[in-house]
């Protein structure tokens, strides 16, 4: 599994935009597999700062994706 550093919006938006082109989906195809609008995709994949993290994460799901957070001190995952 390959993981990269998301360090910024930009960073994220070009791992989704990557990631579609891989799966040769388009962006309303895309949108309508995560339950998103065509909009918000190509918010995403500009790296517009303020996305909303809850339709990134359907995004991300529909895309296969997760999100894995390191460093914090502390961290404990309670569900």
């Amino acid at each position: 599994m390959a993981m990269a550093k998301m360090e910024s919006t930009y960073h994220i938006g070009n791992a989704v935009r990557l990631a579609r082109k891989k799966l040769a989906l388009t962006q309303p195809q895309l949108a309508l597999a995560a339950g998103v609008g065509v909009r918000f995709i190509v918010d995403l994949e500009a790296g517009k700062p303020t996305i909303q993290l809850d339709r990134m994460l359907q995004v991300l799901h529909a895309l296969g994706g997760t999100i894995h957070i390191s460093g914090l001190q502390g961290l404990t995952y309670e569900e």
